[in-house]
This record gives structure tokens, C-alpha cells and sequence, in this order.
């Protein structure tokens, strides 16, 4: 007599439809080989928690449902602050004309949202990149929103990235922001808008460009280059006016590679004449107090070149 199969069982969250499809019976699925999440979902005991795998058992399990706010941006890759960026916390919204998830350790919103600002990503329903800003809009700080709204408005490359379009432009968000006039939050997010920058690779350059505009000090250039051309040394930010070049060298920064690079880029700034200030995670840390300080004296002492100043000297 032939012996059926032993069902391939799941290596992570499941529906109960999907148990059935397998020909798991409910008898199987009491057993200790797994455990209920919640209504009509399960997991293999054995599984290590996975976001991911989560939330698409989420969305498999709550028609019309998608992943929303921290979780979505916690898949999505964006830039959270640290109190956010572990937590297993899951977000799950629907529409307003649905009624709303009741799922045991699930955090459920109801919204209004147009179809364009959700997407499917390998059987994942989850909210756009700039819609999960625009949700985060009422739980994030200023700064952290618009650290977050830098990540989506910045040029990639495309060599390191595989893609060339940002996530999004600062007329597309602020198109969606028109959209939801009372959504909560929307002040703040008008607020970022103002404040985002095309030209930020990291949140801390974001953090540091804000300090620099709480201290009154001038807007300064973003990625700039020493001179125009391909593989041209650049600064994260600084002032062509007064050749000061202002570079922020985090983690990967010490590397050895790349701090042979980050002299090699220095030394060139350096032998044109400019002032090169580095500043790292211990800057970060005490919120760019020091650096700002070093930053309003080197504006101080620099010369100015008239040719490119115009009235840059008298806003400093």
C-alpha cells in the first residue's frame, strides 16, 4: 500500500487556507509542531521571528489589508530613528470603507488612501515608500521626517544601486500631502517639505545640514563637487564661496579601503586651498553642538571669492 506524502510544511507564518491546501489537518496544526498566532494563522514553532514573512501571512490572512507605517518602513529600508528601527511592532491598515483589523498583537489603522500609494511586493501588500513618510508624519520628530524624506528625494547611483530614479520627487510629495489635507500629521509633513534637500546620502548629513540651519549659519551647497567632470572629489556639503569643504564619515568610514579614499579626497580639497572639516558618529552624538562651532569659526577666517560670493559674506 503507498503511503501519502508527508505535506511540505510551511518555514514560516501561515493562513489556514493555506494549511488546507497543504493537507495540514486542524488535529496537525494543534499539535507542537506549530503555534496560533492569531484568527486563522499559525507558524511553525520552530520559527524565528522574520518581518517580512509576517507580514505577508498578515496580508494573506486580512483581505483588503495592507502593511503600513513602522512596518513598512522597517521593509522598505527607510531611515528611522533607533527607538524604531528594531521593533517588531506590525502595522496593518485598511480602507475606511473596511471594517477595522482586530488581530491580537496587531496595530490597526483605518485611512483613506488612493490606489497609487499602495503596492505589491513579492506577495506583499505594503504602503509606497511615500506614503509610509506621509503616515509617519504624526509619530516622527521634524528632523527624522525630514531625514526620511531626504532618503526618497535623493539622486541614486545607479552603478551602486541599480536604479537611477529617486523614490520620489519633492512634487510628488507634496501632491500626495494636497491629497490628505486632514490627515494627522499633515502640518508636520508641510513642514519637512520645506525643509528636504535634494543631495543627502545619509540621515546624519541631514541631521547635521539642520543643526547647521538652527545655528543661522548660510545653506550650504550639497555635493559639491571641486570641480565639474566624472570621478571629481565632493563634499558632503559645504561653501564654494569660502572653499570649505564639510564631509561627515560614519561607520563605513573605517574601513580601510575607504579611509585610504577619504585622504586621498581630503589631500585634494586641501591642495586647492579649501578648509576640509571631517566630522563623525561622535559629532552625531551630542547633535552637531561642536561641529557647528568649528563650522562658524572656519566661516570667520575664510577668505571670500568675489567672483562667487555676490552678498555671500554679508549673510554670515
Amino acid at each position: 500500500m503507498d503511503i501519502p506524502p508527508t505535506p511540505r510544511l510551511p518555514g514560516g507564518p501561515f493562513t489556514l487556507v493555506e494549511a488546507q491546501a497543504l493537507g495540514l489537518s486542524r488535529d496537525k496544526l494543534r499539535s507542537r509542531e506549530f503555534a496560533g498566532v492569531s484568527r486563522n494563522l499559525y507558524r511553525p514553532a520552530s520559527w524565528d521571528f522574520e518581518l517580512r514573512d509576517a507580514g505577508r501571512a498578515l496580508c494573506a490572512a486580512t483581505p483588503g489589508a495592507w502593511i503600513s507605517h513602522t512596518t513598512a518602513a522597517r521593509l522598505h529600508r527607510l531611515i528611522l530613528p533607533p527607538w524604531m528601527s528594531e521593533s517588531n511592532e506590525l502595522h496593518l491598515s485598511k480602507s475606511r470603507k473596511l471594517p477595522g483589523t482586530r488581530r491580537r498583537g496587531i496595530v490597526g489603522h483605518t485611512v483613506v488612501a488612493l490606489s497609487d500609494e499602495v503596492e505589491y511586493i513579492d506577495e506583499l501588500r505594503i504602503s509606497t515608500r511615500p506614503r509610509t513618510w506621509l503616515d509617519l508624519a504624526r509619530t516622527l520628530r521634524l528632523d527624522e521626517l525630514v531625514c526620511m524624506g531626504d532618503q526618497l528625494i535623493r539622486i541614486p547611483r545607479p552603478e551602486f544601486e541599480g536604479r537611477s530614479n529617486p523614490f520620489a520627487t519633492l512634487e510628488q510629495l507634496r501632491a500626495m500631502v494636497d491629497r490628505h489635507k486632514n490627515l494627522q500629521g499633515i502640518v508636520r509633513a508641510r513642514e519637512a517639505l520645506e525643509l528636504m534637500r535634494v543631495g543627502a546620502d545619509s540621515g546624519p548629513e541631514t541631521l547635521m545640514r539642520l543643526a547647521m540651519l538652527n545655528a543661522g549659519l548660510p545653506e550650504p551647497e550639497l555635493q559639491l563637487k571641486l570641480w565639474e567632470g566624472p570621478n571629481v572629489p565632493s563634499a558632503d556639503a559645504g561653501y564654494r564661496a569660502r572653499r570649505i569643504a564639510l564631509q561627515y564619515d560614519g561607520a563605513h568610514h573605517y574601513d580601510a579601503a575607504q579611509r585610504h579614499s577619504d585622504k586621498r579626497r581630503d589631500k585634494a580639497f586641501r591642495a586647492a586651498g579649501w578648509t576640509v572639516l571631517v566630522f563623525t558618529d561622535k559629532d552625531l552624538a551630542n547633535e552637531f553642538q561642536d561641529a557647528v562651532l568649528l563650522i562658524k569659526k572656519a566661516l570667520r577666517t575664510s577668505w571670500v571669492d568675489p567672483a562667487i560670493a555676490s552678498g555671500f559674506a554679508s549673510s554670515c
